[in-house]
């Protein structure tokens, strides 16, 4: 009798079993089934890849409407409804807006105006890298200091926002090697070669305007300008080619040994504006591996003056992608840097509403979206990474530029008590063995 009643109980416990797994197999086969709304899509692909954002001038509001002053604004509230930052048309991140966007890094950026060449940009640049930490160290429920490809993964799996220093212009490092290694130091993980003005060795977009503002100096880049682009290399420091003249582009695209960034430009065939990449220049991005990240500033995604709206920035990625396939195509917003953003893509938190336009074209895998969303960027910091740890026994370039460099580009250098080089090394080296013991010191 026990016997027959363990064989019934072991019975029952098996069809239950059985049951269970069973159910288990439908729901999951039906679960498997079921259609995701787009909005689900969405919310799944920035789950799995959110946006890693190329270009951010929030340090630059940070300085102008609050004096650096982290006191005077509070990051964690909606600023929409701040008295100042709400009503400027050219603020558009906080924190909670960050979130819903699915934001999941972004470069933010150690800016300086081009007035401040060859005066105070080195200064001001450090100033705007300090503000940069000091965001990230107030906000750590949120925000998690990086300067690799793995923090940023780190960072991620951490639900924080990996912030990275980006400086944006080369006159923020002036024309020395020393400075240009010590932003690197300071955490500074790409630098844009100009801005809107020619360095003493590089030249800016505006040279390439249909009315001129800018004569080209530096046939793109200069000699000294290519030493530039190889220390960068030799650091890990990504180069970015926003901002600069269409043979700048090509002269640093061909010399680099690293994969190169456009951290915020669109489609010049698109919009025909200087500050655009032309499809020449696309086809050597996708030769060299390497990153156009889309901007979303109006007068760069529409060229006749109307207001843009989503669809024409769709019409930009997907130019692009149809140039340089999938790999090469990325995100940098360039909000708060600019007052006029199309509709639809007011603020950091509408990158779902840009892939959702994407997802609606029927044109775009989920795979190729994570590329699009931030799986690109990464694949690229890792490429330059790799760049800079094969060249780990590569000298330092030490080399001073020349002083006829400067001169014959009209530079002012009465703010600058810095010597340069007039003479070649061989030259100086002799100079300076026949010379007096005193002035070899002084020299040196």
């Amino acid at each position: 009798m026990q016997k027959r009643t363990l064989i019934i109980i072991g019975a029952s416990a098996l069809i239950v079993a059985t049951i269970i797994v069973t159910v288990s197999v439908l729901v999951t086969r039906s679960d498997s089934n079921v259609e995701l709304t787009l909005e689900e899509k969405v919310h799944q692909i920035l789950e799995d890849s959110p946006v890693i954002d190329g270009h951010n001038d929030l340090p630059w509001n940070i300085r102008r409407l609050a004096y650096n002053d982290l006191r005077r604004v509070n990051f964690s509230e909606d600023l929409t409804q701040n008295a100042i930052w709400g009503k400027d048309d050219s603020t558009h991140t906080d924190i909670p807006r960050l979130r819903k966007g699915h934001v999941g890094a972004q470069f933010w950026v150690a800016y300086t105006s081009c007035t401040s060449q060859f005066k105070d940009s080195v200064e001001q640049t450090l100033e705007q890298i300090d503000v940069i930490k000091r965001l990230v160290d107030k906000y750590p429920e949120d925000l998690q200091f990086a300067t690799s490809a793995d923090d940023i993964e780190n960072a991620i799996a951490n639900k924080k926002i990996a912030s990275l220093v980006a400086v944006e212009g080369g006159h923020s490092m002036q024309f020395s090697f020393g400075i240009l290694r010590n932003l690197y130091a300071m955490g500074a993980r790409y630098m844009t070669l100009t801005h809107s003005c020619n360095t003493p060795w590089a030249d800016a977009s505006p040279v390439d305007a249909k009315n001129p503002i800018l004569l080209p100096e530096s046939d793109g880049l200069s000699e000294y300008g290519l030493r530039i682009v190889k220390e960068m290399n030799r650091l890990g420091m990504m180069v970015d080619l926003s901002h600069v003249s269409q043979r700048t582009m090509e002269k640093a695209l061909n010399h680099s040994v690293a994969p190169v960034i456009f951290s915020h430009s669109s489609a010049r065939a698109i919009c025909d504006h200087h500050r655009n990449v032309p499809d020449s220049v696309l086809e050597q991005v996708r030769k060299t591996n390497s990153l156009v990240m889309v901007n979303f500033y109006n007068g760069f995604i529409r060229c006749d003056g109307q207001r843009a709206n989503i669809s024409d920035v769709v019409e930009h990625i997907e130019h692009i992608r149809g140039v340089t396939g999938p790999d090469h195509i990325g995100i940098g917003g360039d909000f708060d840097g600019v007052d006029s953003v199309p509709e639809g893509l007011e603020d950091v938190s509408k990158y779902p509403d840009l892939i959702k336009a994407l997802l609606e074209t029927g044109n775009w895998t989920d795979e190729d979206l994570k590329k699009l969303s931030g799986q690109n960027l990464i694949r690229v910091f890792r490429a330059v990474e790799e760049v800079r740890d094969s060249l780990k026994g590569q000298e330092p370039e030490q080399d001073a530029i020349k002083a006829e460099e400067l001169e014959k580009y009209k530079v002012n250098l009465t703010c600058i008590t810095a010597k340069f080089e007039r003479l070649q090394p061989q030259q100086l080296l002799k100079t300076r063995r026949e010379a007096p013991a005193e002035l070899q010191l002084r020299e040196l």
